[in-house]
């Protein structure tokens, strides 16, 4: 099951956008009463809340991580592992009052997609880390991962794993090849076409079919989507708008092509090689999932040194063989290809893993839904949708 196919606007995410606009002032933490009393020196432990299948685990025994268990052993640091996170805007409810309230969460480290890194960085939720102590995230973070619009210089955020949001399709079933987003709205394609029904999920792609720049998109741009959308759904040409079900209806021939991930495809294509992945001629979207250190964590340095750990190449290139997105760390490439493995060397040569340069050049990290803008966009969205 994949993270960002679990993602929704509705909910907590209404409640959130107000939150984080001007409604509750309060909710603002201002830099110096961020940091809590570190502990880490004499409490070698650590409390790491991530998304479900987001890590390493042994074949033969599902409960031991192998780079999580190495990290404890090198280290002598415990570290508490939760799969705890199953929706960006359920885990913001679980732990806003916390957070608002000035008042510790009980967690060292969490993952969130970037959209909602943005709103806890916009928020003052989360710790800058002490770069100086990363010597690894310094030298191997992707540079096109480095400087999103919501984080400059990712000074409080360090993208655990990447993936790019494009279009799936069965080639051998709809019998030609899929080049630009347009193709979808080919009259062939009507009724077998399915897109992503989060906000969040779906507008980059969709503005990059219209030529759009998605790092600095504007209010016009949006609405272009969504009229050309609604037009698209009055006439049944979208089939339905989906979360992580458009696994199955694309493994079934329900669907021919659709908005999709990366990281899903890949899985899928394990089983049946005719599906193929397509990063469009206008360019597709790069996001990340990113680590964090909550305000008042007691174990901010043993955070740090966990975050800075998984960014050695040799280790970041075990995380990629289990998990199959985008790895933050291109070096990590090397190591894989220098694998006696043949299996685990091939994965060097993905681009879906390591994106190439010829990829790479249409690749953009789209700017982030205000929270001004949050609230108007979701209903106009929700309500084209059927959420």
């Amino acid at each position: 099951m994949s993270r960002r196919s679990l993602l929704r606007a509705l909910g907590a995410g209404a409640a959130g956008a107000t939150l984080a606009g001007c409604g509750v002032p309060a909710a603002y933490v201002e830099p110096g009463d961020r940091a809590g009393r570190d502990s880490s020196a004499r409490d070698h432990t650590l409390h790491f809340a991530n998304w479900p299948l987001y890590i390493d685990t042994d074949d033969e025994n599902q409960s031991k991580r192998p780079t999580l268990d190495a990290f404890s052993k090198r280290t002598g640091i415990s570290v508490t592992y939760t799969e705890e996170i199953n929706d960006n805007d359920e885990f913001f409810g679980k732990i806003s009052p916390a957070l608002m309230n000035h008042q510790q969460t009980g967690r060292d480290l969490i993952v969130m997609s970037d959209w909602m890194a943005a709103r806890f960085v916009r928020l003052g939720w989360v710790q800058e880390m002490d770069r100086a102590k990363q010597p690894n995230v310094a030298k191997y973070l992707d540079p096109q991962l480095r400087s999103p619009a919501f984080d400059r210089g990712r000074t409080h955020s360090v993208p655990w794993q990447s993936g790019i949001t494009g279009i799936a399709y069965n080639r051998k079933k709809l019998g030609r090849e899929i080049q630009h987003l347009s193709d979808l709205w080919a009259h062939d394609l009507r009724g077998k076409v399915t897109l992503l029904s989060g906000l969040d999920e779906s507008f980059a792609l969709l503005m990059q079919g219209n030529g759009v720049d998605i790092t600095r998109w504007k209010r016009d741009d949006f609405y272009d989507i969504c009229e050309q959308v609604e037009k698209l759904v009055k006439t049944k040409h979208i089939r339905r708008f989906t979360g992580n079900d458009y696994i199955k209806d694309l493994s079934t021939g329900d669907v021919l092509a659709c908005q999709a991930y990366s990281g899903d495809v890949i899985q899928l294509q394990a089983d049946n090689p005719e599906i193929e992945f397509v990063v469009p001629e206008e360019g597709a979207e790069l996001w990340a999932e990113s680590l964090m250190i909550p305000n008042l964590a007691h174990h901010k340095r043993n955070a740090e040194k966990l975050v800075d750990y998984y960014y050695e190449p040799e280790v970041a290139a075990e995380l990629a063989t289990w998990v199959n997105y985008v790895c933050p760390v291109p070096a990590a490439r090397e190591v894989l290809a220098s694998s006696k493995d043949e299996e685990t060397a091939a994965l060097a040569e993905d681009p879906l893993i390591f994106p190439d340069d010829a990829m790479r050049k249409r690749l953009a990290i789209a700017r982030d839904i205000t929270s001004e803008e949050r609230t108007e966009y979701a209903k106009k969205w929700n309500a084209i949708v059927g959420l």
